[in-house]
C-alpha cells in the first residue's frame, strides 16, 4: 500500500481523503476488498476509531459499502457528487430554515420589547458588521452573527437567547461555508448591508411587522440563492 504516516491534525479528514486517493487512483479498483482496519490504522499511524469514521465518511459519499462478516468493499471508483458540497448546501439549508424560524419570532418581540440599551447595542453591531467588510470571512461571519445575536437578545427571551446560543457554532460554520460557496462577497464585501439597516431601523421603530418581514426576506433569498447551486 502507497500510504503514508499522517500528521496529527484533523485525523479523520486527512485519512478519509487518503483512503478516497487510493480508491479514485485506481489502487484499490470496485470489488477490491479493504485491508482490515488494524492494517489501515498501522499504515496511517492513526487509531482503529480514526478509521472506523474515515470508512463512514467514504460510505457516505458512495465509495464503499460494508458488508457484516466479509469485510468493507468497494463499490465506485468516483463520488456519484461533490459530497461535501452537497452535505454543506444540505445543512446550510437547514440551518437556515431554523433560523427563520427562531430568528424572525426574536426580531418581531425586539420591536415591541427593546430598551435604549438594545437600541445601542444594536447600532453598535451594526458599525461593528460595516468595519468587518474590510475583513476576512470568518471575521464577517462573527461580526454578522453578533448583530443577530443582538436582535435575539433584544427580545428580552432568556429561552430564546439561550437557544440562539446553542445555536451559534453550527450557525457560524454554515454561514462561512455559505458566503465561500455561493462567492456572495465577491462583489459586494458588505454583502446584505441595506437589509441589517433596515431591520435594526425597524426595531428602533417598534415596528414589529416590518421587523419580521424584513428578516424572513433576507433569510429566503439566502435560501433562494442556496437551492439554486
Amino acid at each position: 500500500m502507497s500510504l503514508s504516516a499522517l500528521r496529527p491534525s484533523p485525523l479523520v479528514e486527512q485519512a478519509a481523503q487518503h483512503l478516497r486517493d487510493q480508491i479514485t487512483g485506481g489502487h484499490w479498483p470496485v470489488g477490491t476488498k479493504l485491508p482490515a482496519e488494524t492494517a489501515l490504522a498501522k499504515a496511517l499511524g492513526v487509531g482503529r476509531s480514526t478509521v472506523r469514521e474515515a470508512l463512514r465518511a467514504l460510505a457516505g459519499a458512495g465509495l464503499v459499502q460494508a458488508r457484516q462478516g466479509a469485510g468493507v468493499f468497494v463499490i465506485a471508483a468516483e463520488p456519484a457528487e461533490d459530497w461535501p458540497a452537497r452535505l454543506r448546501r444540505s445543512a446550510v439549508a437547514d440551518v437556515y430554515e431554523v433560523r427563520m424560524l427562531i430568528e424572525v419570532e426574536a426580531a418581531q418581540l425586539a420591536a415591541v420589547r427593546r430598551t435604549e440599551e438594545d437600541l445601542a447595542r444594536l447600532r453598535a453591531a451594526l458599525e461593528g458588521r460595516r468595519r468587518a467588510a474590510a475583513g476576512s470571512t470568518a471575521e464577517f461571519v462573527d461580526a454578522d452573527i453578533a448583530l443577530h445575536a443582538a436582535v435575539v437578545a433584544a427580545a428580552g427571551n432568556p429561552v430564546l437567547t439561550g437557544l440562539f446560543a446553542e445555536f451559534v457554532p453550527a450557525l457560524r460554520q454554515g454561514l462561512v461555508d455559505l458566503v465561500d460557496l455561493l462567492g456572495l462577497r465577491a462583489g459586494d464585501p458588505g454583502h446584505g448591508d441595506a437589509g441589517h439597516a433596515a431591520l435594526v431601523d425597524a426595531i428602533a421603530g417598534s415596528d414589529a411587522g416590518a421587523a419580521g418581514d424584513v428578516l424572513r426576506e433576507e433569510l429566503e433569498q439566502t435560501l433562494a440563492r442556496l437551492r439554486a447551486v
